[in-house]
């Protein structure tokens, strides 16, 4: 049997860190608290689970802190979360199988990061990161902000989920890379992928188009970060109502890789957007014939366009031609699938009331 060491940094998460850590105590041999300069109760709490608390001043880097609270790990395996997270019962048991029995061949043991709305797995968006990692490896974190670490090695993918509960929703990650930039930080072409999605998820809409073209273009980034790029530039344009700006950019995903949801979805809407109804359902029927593209590619995967929206949109469009049959049917669907949808709710109701009324 392994031995595992938690280690965290957290500032201000007095909401959080009492739920993240009940639900992993029992797991992990070791708790390690790094705290970078929290002001209320997040430190009383970790007391509570440990007493290895150090305090790390903060130097907007959150590599820097990580790498330090793996330094005061003593155990054979180290794994990390943020206080936000949370390891769900079943998830544990997995985890629990794995310290018993896992081969020390492995030096990392991925894990699917469940990131969206807590408790709808339809809303969820997945991928892969590296969550228990062999300490004599010695790895370290790199990058200041959406940190990672450059793993070598035998790799576990193991089928763990860890449950983001939280949608943090401010301007903190901006901020760093704003202030990074006028320090005079060249950021790579990582750190200007993710430096024109908080361009985006901040509403600065022509700064983020301007950024995240040049990862589009540029030959040293992946396809995954040319396909999340493209994506979150068509949303922009679809905002703007520049329908076709967001189609001619959308085209660019078709010479990447097989068809994705997440581009098939959008190239519909444009059509539906235009009230170009036949069309646009003719798009979004394609997508039940395609499959979810691999959590080992290394990108964000978004279940709801492989699921139940695209029948969502399908219910509308059949509605506005006139197919009331098919529209019934779509929505059933998609009611199916993500029953806790407010739009499937609502249209269930519609299609009850419209039933009592012919």
């Amino acid at each position: 049997m392994i031995t595992i060491s938690l280690c965290m940094i957290v500032k201000n998460e007095e909401l959080n860190l009492a739920n993240c850590l009940n639900s992993i105590k029992d797991v992990v041999d070791e708790i390690i608290i790094v705290d970078t300069g929290s002001t209320d109760k997040t430190k009383e709490i970790a007391k509570d689970f440990t007493d290895k608390i150090y305090d790390f001043e903060w130097i907007y880097d959150f590599s820097a802190a990580r790498n330090f609270s793996f330094s005061k790990a003593t155990c054979e395996y180290i794994m990390w979360l943020d206080a936000d997270d949370i390891v769900l019962k079943n998830d544990c048991v997995k985890l629990k199988d794995i310290k018993e029995n896992l081969d020390t061949k492995y030096n990392a043991i991925s894990m699917v990061y469940d990131l969206g709305f807590y408790g709808d797995s339809n809303e969820q968006i997945q991928f892969k990161r590296n969550r228990l990692l062999k300490r004599s490896r010695n790895y370290k974190w790199l990058g200041f902000i959406h940190e990672y670490i450059c793993v070598t090695g035998n790799t576990y993918e193991s089928d763990v989920h860890i449950t983001h509960t939280k949608n943090h929703g401010s301007s903190r990650n901006l901020d760093i890379y704003q202030k990074k930039i006028k320090e005079g930080c060249k950021l790579s072409i990582r750190d200007t992928f993710y430096y024109g999605k908080e361009l985006f998820h901040n509403g600065f809409h022509d700064e983020a188009i301007e950024v995240l073209n040049n990862v589009i273009n540029s030959q040293d980034s992946s396809i995954e970060q040319k396909f999340d790029s493209i994506h979150s530039v068509c949303d922009i344009y679809f905002y703007k109502n520049m329908i076709r700006n967001g189609r001619e950019i959308l085209s660019k995903a078709f010479d990447l890789a097989p068809l994705r949801g997440e581009t098939l979805y959008r190239f519909a809407f444009s059509y539906q957007l235009e009230s170009r109804f036949e069309i646009a359902i003719s798009w979004y029927e394609i997508i039940d014939s395609i499959s979810k593209p691999s959590l080992l590619l290394g990108g964000f995967v978004y279940n709801k366009y492989y699921t139940w929206l695209p029948h969502v949109q399908l219910c509308v469009c059949y509605y506005a031609i006139g197919n009331i049959e098919k529209s019934k049917y779509h929505n059933d669907i998609a009611f199916k699938m993500n029953p806790n949808n407010k739009y499937s709710i609502a249209n269930n109701k519609f299609f009850k009331i419209t039933k009592r009324t012919v």
